[in-house]
């Protein structure tokens, strides 16, 4: 067994501290995290109790070859640090928390006069993030918000002093129509610009009040020195943010500064809801899932969640309602479980966003696989019609001999192998893919309409724009074009190309929809080529025998539907062919090889 590795003394030389411990196998990879009050007496359970565990982690035991240790202040660091190096390395015997949706975020950048924008990536380096927020729509309100109150900049110029200075840039459309203060002709200068910038910093932060008290503040200054259109101006942004703040507090308004952590069980999957509240409005939601491996416990779970979304968001709020109890102690935060009023019905509103995940979740593992990869793929690839019946054309050529090509038919996801098809190219000389190409969809698609048969929702060509304009020129000619959608996909980097558009479309490389694609278009592909072979096959047969007197047409057919191939016929012995074509003909082929 692997853990033979492990020495006793290593165990007990453990520190009896905070901390985070990794198990290696034989072969150094890491197989899992954990984190732990003390070390040594964490790590000596797996050891010490072996006949007390279950299974699954009897198993992981067997595994461990190694181990490495990492001493932390308190136990939510040792959270915090696991959580990273589980994201980081993902190890089997780790449970991984998961987000079943890709959530906007605002950032604001890293640069000079830095700009505001929404973002579904997540890249610290590039700047501040805020979110994720779980509505576009909330997302758009927050930015048009701050835009509406700042005049921000929304060019992605490099407004270095020196190119400032030079007078590199001219200040666009969204300065004379007032969006912008033309930063880029040094027309407002940094220091405002980062001012208005710690601003924005603050309402994303959910710090309303701080903002309007300097509103209020500016307001009354200007007002003093009779500067009114200037007051006015900070009398309007007033108005705008507190009819923002209005229109978002969905609770009491002396709620603020706490997180809700809730959990929902269903099996062996877990859903944990995280809300965020700053000034009674909810400022962050989101729900985790995650399907137990070693049997974590309820509260392992939650602190992880804890854990995940500190790292995410970085917040640290001074109070976290849940509806289980925990006796880990996380430095500055109180875990409660309210009993009444609005922080109660906080907590009832995140277990019913957790419960409804799992159920959702649910509900998607018994819905059929074929079905649900090709919802996916039709939301992927923004279909108006859910493509049940798709079909895949692929060219099959080999230096200009033989052209051939397939096409391939999918149902619900699914090959449906009766519906495949092969073509001899009849109209095009020489290796034209593009020809090729308009000549089989034409052929297909010309007869389905001539026998009075469905079309199918989805038409799949292997190849770029090159073999797609091809493809879309038969669809015209046949009076079909707009009525199937039609897309082609490129090998190199599977590049989804619609017909007129420029720029590809990249699908995520983990999609299921993208991996269906791959499918089609790789079946075709072997289709093609199979067919290529045994044309090349055939005709280099029947070349062959053509040169044998007395072997005619019928005897070929025979020979080829026996031995399957001209090796075979070749290398066959006298007595073989005997069987298929007779004691003169055998002897008559037999000798003709033997010869060669």
């Amino acid at each position: 067994m692997a853990n033979e590795h492990i020495e006793k003394e290593e165990i007990k030389n453990l520190p009896d501290k905070p901390g985070v411990y990794k198990f290696f196998d034989t072969e150094k990879e890491l197989i899992y995290v954990g984190k732990a009050k003390s070390l040594k007496k964490r790590v000596s359970n797996y050891f010490n109790k072996q006949s007390y565990l279950d299974r699954k982690t009897q198993r992981l035991v067997s595994q461990i070859a190694s181990i490495e240790f990492t001493i932390v202040n308190t136990e939510f660091d040792a959270y915090l640090l696991e959580n990273n190096l589980i994201k980081n390395h993902q190890p089997k015997y780790n449970i991984l928390l998961k987000d079943d949706k890709t959530y906007p975020y605002v950032c604001i950048s890293n640069e000079r006069f830095p700009r505001l924008f929404n973002t579904r990536t997540f890249n610290k380096a590039q700047g501040t993030y805020y979110g994720p927020y779980s509505s576009v729509k909330a997302i758009n309100t927050i930015t048009e918000l701050a835009r509406d109150l700042y005049q921000l900049r929304t060019c992605n110029f490099l407004l270095s002093e020196e190119n400032i200075e030079n007078g590199k840039y001219k200040v666009c459309l969204e300065y004379h129509i007032g969006n912008c203060k033309g930063p880029c002709e040094g027309l407002q200068s940094e220091e405002e610009y980062n001012r208005n910038i710690e601003q924005v910093h603050q309402i994303l932060k959910g710090n309303i009040s701080s903002v309007k008290a300097h509103f209020q503040n500016e307001m009354q200054k200007a007002a003093e020195a009779l500067d009114f259109e200037k007051a006015e101006t900070f009398k309007q942004k007033l108005h705008l943010l507190t009819k923002f703040q209005a229109s978002s507090v969905i609770v009491n308004p002396k709620v603020t500064d706490l997180a809700v952590f809730s959990i929902a069980t269903r099996d062996k999957m877990v859903a944990v809801n995280c809300l965020m509240i700053r000034e009674g409005r909810i400022v962050y939601t989101r729900t985790l899932t995650v399907k137990r491996k070693l049997d974590e416990t309820e509260e392992e779970i939650l602190l992880m969640a804890i854990a995940a979304v500190k790292n995410d968001t970085g917040a640290q709020p001074v109070e976290i309602l849940s509806n289980i109890e925990t006796d880990s102690d996380i430095s500055g935060i109180k875990i409660i479980i309210p009993k009444i009023g609005d922080k109660k019905k906080l907590v009832e509103l995140s277990y019913k966003n957790a419960s409804e995940q799992l159920l959702q979740k649910s509900l998607r593992e018994k819905e059929d696989p074929g079905l649900r990869v090709i919802k996916q793929l039709q939301k992927d690839l923004s279909l108006s019609q859910l493509p049940e019946h798709i079909e895949c054309f692929d060219n099959s050529n080999i230096q200009g001999t033989n052209p051939v090509a397939a096409m391939v038919c999918f149902i619900k996801g699914k090959p449906a192998k009766k519906e495949y098809r092969h073509y001899n190219i009849k109209t095009v000389v020489g290796p034209d893919d593009f020809g090729s190409m308009r000549e089989i969809v034409y052929r297909r698609y010309k007869r389905l309409l001539d026998e009075q048969k469905s079309l199918p929702q989805l038409i799949v060509i292997d190849g770029g724009k090159g073999q797609l304009n091809a493809a879309c020129e038969a669809l015209q000619e046949l009076n079909i074009y707009g009525k199937i959608p039609i897309i082609g996909i490129a090998k190199r980097l599977e590049e989804i190309f619609y017909p007129g558009d420029k720029d590809p479309l990249y699908i995520d490389k983990k999609s299921e929809s993208l991996r269906l694609l791959q499918f089609i278009r790789n079946e075709a592909h072997r289709f093609a080529i199979t067919f290529h072979r045994q044309k090349r096959s055939g005709g280099s047969l029947k070349s062959s025998l053509s040169e044998i007197t007395g072997i005619g047409e019928k005897t070929h057919e025979k020979l080829i539907k026996h031995f399957k191939s001209p090796k075979r016929i070749k290398e066959a012995e006298l007595s073989e062919l005997e069987k298929v074509v007779g004691k003169s003909k055998a002897e008559v082929i037999y000798k003709f090889y033997s010869q060669q």
